[in-house]
């Protein structure tokens, strides 16, 4: 196992958010499955109470509980109050997701009886949070799991640990009961015995493609334990011409640069006609250079904080150096505010020369951008990528985009909209090396419960009519 305490810190100052012993997967295990059950035989309306408990022990906390995400994670105050509020929303959306996607259906059929599909729960389920949203995406994960009647055991990221303690804290509040819900403490390795575990009946991950491959590759020879991916993307925009730039520029800047850069969704791949180029990038630029960054609780408010470690930071400010390196031109140089804490500014750089562009993904506020002649040269560039979660068209026509959405492979498919800042009333979700067609948000309660059919008569009544010897 991992190092026996976790210790969590501020990105933007350094000191210690929270620090806790590891804790023992298998324990937490034993007591779910013990668990799972009493809770899977609550009546549903008892569970969907529950979970509106859980929003409310939220919302009156919600105050408290936006400062930690800002100080743990990073952000600035404003983005953490929006996550809070998704967190909340989330168990209204689920109740009505798991009414849609998985409600009860009988069809009469006379002397046949009754065919019925009622869906089950799975079991034993463990959430892998990242540490981006460390509340609002493992909670899309927990409330529609809950809902359906499983016990969950939710990992938070070993970087953001006190949010999701706090998290788990409002379950606990809400009245349910406490092995249904559980806090594991851990890094790595923890999640490793999470995810083999014979214990948990499914695993419900958020965050790198690297990491979720592992997980992949662990479980291929286990079909029976259900697994929902969700592996962030090298989003592309694709600009054609516009009367609009300055507006095009600011929903670049909110796909690009939003929660720096550190979103699934984030625009990593600007692409841009040769016809629109020279207008748009000095607009860009002179946004970008406007931007605030600084502590979550600075006053007038930041539009990003730091990203969430040194670690993170010196890799992002390598990458773009290696980009510069192999061909790129340097539109806007990514530099380090501070040598001791991860603030970097955004980065762009012009990567039309390179003949091999890295199709990774680069989790921070870089931007690479690459002129093409026309759509359909932008489109085939757009999908040069083995990621396919979230893509947008800014500008053209609406004949324009309708070969843009037809023709890329993304699960997220926008015109005049940023990448990022997904509904959590539509499906979430990509293709490649973004998901494993499991989408989450309002599409969650599918991989929460699997459905199963049943043919019922109040009585046996059946007769053999063909295929009998005669009496003799």
């Amino acid at each position: 196992m991992s190092d026996t305490r976790i210790v969590s810190r501020a990105p933007a100052t350094g000191e210690v958010v929270w620090e806790g012993e590891v804790d023992d997967v298998d324990a937490a295990v034993a007591r779910a499955r013990a668990a799972w059950s009493g809770w899977a035989a609550q009546a549903q309306t008892h569970r969907i109470e529950v979970a509106r408990r859980f929003a409310n022990e939220v919302r009156a906390d919600a105050e408290t509980l936006a400062e930690l995400i800002a100080r743990e994670a990073g952000k600035p105050l404003w983005e953490a109050r929006t996550e809070v509020d998704a967190v909340i929303a989330k168990v209204e959306i689920s109740v009505q997701a798991y009414a849609e996607r998985t409600g009860r259906k009988k069809f009469d059929s006379a002397l046949q009886g009754t065919a019925a599909v009622r869906h089950k729960p799975h079991g034993v389920m463990a959430v892998l949070g990242p540490y981006n949203f460390p509340a609002h995406l493992p909670n899309g994960h927990m409330v529609p799991a809950l809902i359906a009647g499983n016990a969950v055991i939710f990992k938070p990221s070993e970087k953001t640990p006190a949010v999701g303690a706090a998290l788990v804290n409002c379950w606990k509040r809400s009245g349910i009961p406490e092995a249904v819900v559980q806090l594991v403490a851990g890094g790595p390795d923890e999640g490793k015995a999470l995810v083999a575990h014979s214990g948990v009946d499914g695993v419900l991950f958020t965050g790198s493609a690297q990491a979720g491959i592992a997980i992949n590759r662990k479980l291929a020879a286990n079909p029976g334990k259900i697994v929902a991916l969700e592996m962030g993307g090298n989003n592309p925009m694709v600009v054609l011409d516009t009367p609009k730039i300055a507006d095009a520029a600011a929903l670049i800047v909110q796909s690009a640069f939003t929660t720096a850069g550190q979103r699934c969704t984030a625009a990593r791949r600007l692409i841009v006609i040769d016809a629109v180029y020279d207008k748009l990038v000095p607009e860009l630029v002179t946004l970008t250079r406007k931007l605030r960054i600084g502590d979550p609780f600075a006053e007038p408010q930041p539009f990003m904080g730091p990203v969430i470690d040194n670690d993170t930071a010196d890799g992002l400010t390598e990458s773009f150096l290696a980009l510069m390196t192999a061909g790129g031109k340097p539109i806007l140089h990514m530099r380090r505010t501070d040598p001791d804490l991860p603030f970097v500014t955004p980065g762009i750089v012009d990567t039309t020369a390179l003949d091999d562009r890295p199709d990774i993904e680069l989790f921070g506020p870089i931007l690479q951008v690459i002129r093409v002649p026309d759509l359909d040269a932008g489109i085939a560039e757009a999908n040069n990528t083995r990621f396919g979660l979230s893509a947008s068209l800014i500008g053209g026509s609406p004949e324009d985009y309708g070969r843009f959405w037809a023709n890329i492979r993304a699960g997220i498919i926008n015109w005049n909209q940023p990448t990022n800042g997904a509904s959590s009333k539509a499906p979430f979700g990509g293709i490649g090396l973004s998901g494993n067609h499991r989408p989450a948000a309002y599409y969650a309660a599918d991989y929460c419960a699997y459905p199963v059919a049943s043919t019922e008569m109040d009585q046996p009544r059946a007769n053999i009519g063909v295929g009998l010897k005669d009496e003799e």
